[in-house]
């Protein structure tokens, strides 16, 4: 009984995740008798709701290529902290030469973000957020380091209990 109520547990939050693709490449293997052709795909997949994951997928044909980046992504789902529609705090992220700074903004700004990035913070349910791509324009590298961020952020109770300090003296 209890595998049962785990499986539709799982189909729930399988329904709830929305995915969209990032970037399809055609990348090429030269191989002896030529060039063997395949499709790489980055997949970002998100409840809107604070959850994002990003995934990567190759394969022969573009279908399965995504399939497989949205499966990967749903495996690094992560939980983002967020304060009513925005981030808690400014932050940094940085994978390989790809850097990118998110910036919390007032209501009703809206997602001021391009490629890679506006995804990301639609999937995770963030809608007021400022943000700047710097360095690498490549998507794959974009979005590692948005999701790196999105993984750096505290909310002010978690930074509050682990300092022993009021809220108040923490977020000013």
């Amino acid at each position: 009984m209890a595998d049962e109520e785990l499986k539709v547990e799982e189909e729930e939050q399988e329904v709830e995740l929305k995915d969209q693709v990032i970037s399809i490449r055609r990348v090429t293997k030269v191989v002896k008798g030529g060039k063997n052709l395949s499709f790489s795909a980055l997949a970002a997949v998100g409840t809107e709701n604070g959850q994002v994951g990003v995934g990567k997928g190759k394969a022969r044909e573009v279908p399965q290529a995504i399939s497989k980046a949205v499966e990967d992504a749903k495996k690094k789902v992560i939980k983002v902290p967020l304060v009513d529609t925005t981030i808690p705090h400014l932050i940094r992220g940085v994978h390989g030469g790809g850097v990118v700074i998110l910036r919390p903004a007032a209501k009703g700004t809206g997602v001021i973000a391009g490629g890679a990035v506006r995804i990301i913070m639609e999937l995770a349910g963030i809608k007021d957020v400022l943000t700047k791509s710097i360095r690498s324009n490549n998507p794959i590298s974009v979005a590692h380091a948005t999701m790196d961020a999105l993984k750096r952020l505290r909310n002010p109770e978690e930074v509050s209990r682990i300092r022993g300090k009021d809220k108040e003296m923490i977020w000013q």
